[in-house]
């Protein structure tokens, strides 16, 4: 598994952006195309489509070694594994903020979050 600085984590991001930015759509093109057709999903062209095409920007962000979390497709939520004090983390990134700011413990999740130590990202 990767790890990322929050620096490499924060190069990162812009490409990051894009993909989540794609995911987010697709998903919400998923989620209209469900109420659409009233949960008769299976073996629906259309609907197969777009779960191909989001698992297709999953692996994208997993080739680059992080996580997608929002499985509601509403803030998207990217998770990029790290180390900090020794203590192996993810930092955590929603769409909704400019840069890369918090990280939580591995068994803490979103509700954990803690500032990045302004110093690792410098």
């Amino acid at each position: 598994m990767k790890q990322f600085t929050p620096k490499e984590a924060s190069r990162m991001l812009p490409l990051v952006r894009r993909i989540v930015e794609d995911i987010l759509l697709a998903g919400k093109e998923l989620r209209e195309l469900v109420q659409e057709l009233e949960h008769k999903v299976q073996g629906n062209p259309e609907f197969e489509s777009k779960v191909r095409t989001i698992n297709s920007y999953f692996s994208e962000l997993e080739e680059l070694g992080c996580y997608y979390k929002d499985w509601n497709f509403t803030i998207g939520l990217v998770d990029f594994p790290a180390v900090i004090d020794n203590e192996e983390v993810l930092l955590c990134w929603r769409s909704d903020e400019d840069n890369l700011q918090f990280y939580h413990g591995i068994e803490e999740g979103f509700a954990g979050r803690k500032q990045i130590p302004a110093e690792l990202l410098d």
